[in-house]
């Protein structure tokens, strides 16, 4: 498993412009097919929520199967203990809920990117404090892009990443609001998806956000 820099995580993130959430039961075999179908699709970053089954595992062998394609994440990451475990399993981005300090500090201490969560000014203000500028905003799909558009007002400086409700048709919203990225779980990806039709909707996604970048 190669170890990615802040700086290359946040590159790679920048460049697909979506993240891919796996959260559930998934087949190991099946996720790794998945993977490979995201990846052909243009997407670089895949995260494994750690309240999902095997998740360890998973992080340890996507990171092992997908190389220099796609960096692989470690999502639901609310303690800094977890924070270890998720990069000694080899995640190679970790992100949170909510922001918890010892939890950006471990992630500080192993040189690897922490995206904390986010939703008001005040929590903005204060990962920004603590050395954070990419951020989740999260739950996004509760206050949506109008929301997002507003908050960059003040700080134009600090790039988000809004996950929660996101899919193909309000992608290209979030863009034009300014999202740096964006992270899509179900709307993307689910157990059951047969490799067709998660083709399908990731290149219906992709294409909405980068049809959108003519929009900004």
């Amino acid at each position: 498993m190669k170890h990615v820099s802040r700086e290359e995580a946040i590159a790679s993130i920048r460049d697909g412009g979506i993240i891919a959430i796996v959260r559930g039961v998934f087949d190991e075999q099946a996720l790794g097919a998945m993977a490979d179908v995201l990846c052909r699709a243009g997407f670089t970053a895949l995260e494994v929520t750690l309240n999902s089954p095997a998740a360890e595992a998973h992080i340890r062998r996507l990171s092992d199967r997908m190389g220099a394609r796609m960096i692989i994440g470690a999502g639901t990451v609310c303690t800094a203990e977890q924070a270890r475990v998720a990069v000694k399993a080899g995640a190679q981005f970790l992100v949170s809920p909510g922001f918890d300090p010892a939890t950006v500090e471990q992630a500080r201490a192993d040189g690897v990117l922490h995206l904390p969560g986010v939703l008001t000014p005040t929590e903005v203000q204060f990962a920004v404090a603590h050395g954070c500028r990419l951020l989740k905003l999260f739950p996004s799909e509760v206050l949506g892009p109008a929301y997002l558009k507003a908050l960059r007002a003040p700080f134009n400086d600090v790039e988000f990443v809004p996950t929660g409700g996101v899919s193909a048709d309000n992608i290209a919203a979030w863009r034009q609001a300014g999202a740096a990225a964006v992270a899509a779980g179900s709307t993307l990806l689910s157990p059951d998806l047969a490799p067709e039709q998660l083709k399908r909707r990731a290149e219906e996604m992709r294409g909405a956000w980068k049809g959108a970048a003519h929009g900004r």
